[in-house]
């Protein structure tokens, strides 16, 4: 039997952290919804994050995004994976904090870079040296990532699968949010 999920889980970290990929691996292990915040902005808007960024600015877009993940957390538990400066936000964090749980997925910056760096989908990365962007971006971000409620290391050479099950671990250590079921006896 699946654990049973009370709480949405909200997967933050940096671009290329695997947020989306472990975040898919990982609802379908609960068997709850996977929701991809930023696919909804982009559905809401009928525009691309890069589209609203030129567009509008990081501001508004930033905005749109505190408002989508403040409802999607109130919504059925599900797995949520929001954009990598969503969870900057201190009115973000509190909301997830006390009707959810975040779960930082924590890779370095070598691994970061392996798997944003051939992807032109980035609009934080269209600088001169995105490498040196990158990195100053985790700097700068790690100070809010390290509030959430949980941190999973991940590394380039953990399969997704590996990466997911390593979360439901640390979502076990939280019985609000994670109720194992035991299978009935035989």
């Amino acid at each position: 039997m699946k654990p049973r999920l009370h709480k949405t889980v909200m997967m933050v970290g940096m671009m290329g952290a695997g947020k989306s990929a472990v975040g898919k691996e990982l609802a379908h292990v609960l068997g709850v919804p996977f929701v991809d915040s930023d696919a909804e902005i982009e559905r809401a808007a009928n525009a691309t994050i890069a589209e609203i960024f030129s567009r509008d600015g990081e501001a508004f877009f930033r905005d749109k995004e505190a408002r989508v993940i403040a409802r999607l957390i109130e919504g059925e538990p599900c797995v949520l994976s929001v954009g990598g400066g969503a969870f900057l936000r201190a009115d973000t964090r509190e909301k997830v904090s006390e009707l959810g749980v975040s779960v930082w997925l924590k890779a370095d910056l070598d691994t970061l870079w392996s798997r944003v760096k051939r992807k032109d989908t980035r609009p934080l990365l269209r600088t001169p040296n995105p490498r040196q962007t990158l990195a100053d971006l985790m700097s700068a971000r790690e100070p809010s990532y390290a509030q959430a409620d949980l941190i999973v290391a991940t590394t380039a050479d953990y399969a997704i699968e590996t990466t997911a099950l390593k979360v439901v671990e640390a979502l076990a250590e939280r019985p609000d949010v994670l109720e194992k079921l035991e299978s009935p006896p035989a």
